[in-house]
């Protein structure tokens, strides 16, 4: 199988994971892999349907609404995950395409959510996402203001289903990693959406529960 097969990149993904979990003792299902399939066209996302993936994370409702609807029909099983930010008023869109949100920072988008949810008449799953290197540019709560948006969260009954987190570029991402951790055991929180193309085995190592790769499986981005 040539090396930039799907099915052979995604065996390799597969193996890391699996490598990363047992060095920490945890079992291999404990991590789900999203398959980042933002950017990519439907011809490049298909063979890695057909290689067994069923879990894929998107950056934008618009994109995903142009592509999703037709590979669904083809697979039905597949799991979406919104993992880009997402602006208030897209939050009815969201909640009918999505199975889970990965980013939600504030209050405002726990309220729309709420409201979404229950005109919907479905829950997607809902990781709170954590600025967890106090960056202006990126999204995600304030570290001091998360028991805060946890608290609203529940208290708007959001399922909340973890933490998630970006850490800052270019530096080593295992002390963000343990923090995002201590962070969840502190707030009774299960899920760690955390580790990317880059750095998902470290991220295995310290708890993940959700990756989010892209590149490795994809390729590079044109």
């Amino acid at each position: 199988m040539p090396a930039d097969d799907p099915a052979h990149r995604l065996a390799e993904v597969h193996a890391a994971i699996a490598k990363a979990a047992r060095t920490a003792g945890r079992p291999r299902d404990a991590v789900t892999l999203i398959a980042v399939s933002k950017t990519h066209p439907i011809a490049a996302i298909r063979p890695l349907i057909d290689a067994g993936q069923r879990v894929f994370g998107e950056n934008r409702v618009q994109e995903a609404q142009t592509k999703w609807p037709a590979l669904r029909a083809a697979a039905p099983d597949i799991s979406l995950h919104l993992i880009g930010q997402l602006q208030s008023n897209k939050a009815d869109e969201a909640v009918a395409l999505f199975d889970a949100i990965h980013s939600v920072d504030r209050v405002s988008l726990v309220t729309a959510l709420a409201k979404a949810m229950d005109k919907a008449g479905r829950r997607p799953a809902c990781f709170v996402q954590v600025n967890i290197g106090a960056e202006e540019q990126k999204g995600g709560v304030a570290i001091a203001d998360l028991p805060a948006l946890l608290a609203e969260a529940r208290g708007a009954e959001l399922p909340v289903a973890g933490l998630m987190c970006l850490p800052p570029a270019a530096v080593e991402p295992a002390p963000y990693f343990a923090l995002l951790a201590r962070l969840a055991r502190d707030e009774g929180v299960a899920g760690l959406s955390m580790g990317m193309s880059s750095d998902y085995p470290t991220a295995v190592t310290l708890g993940a529960t959700h990756v989010r790769v892209g590149t490795a499986l994809f390729g590079t981005r044109a």
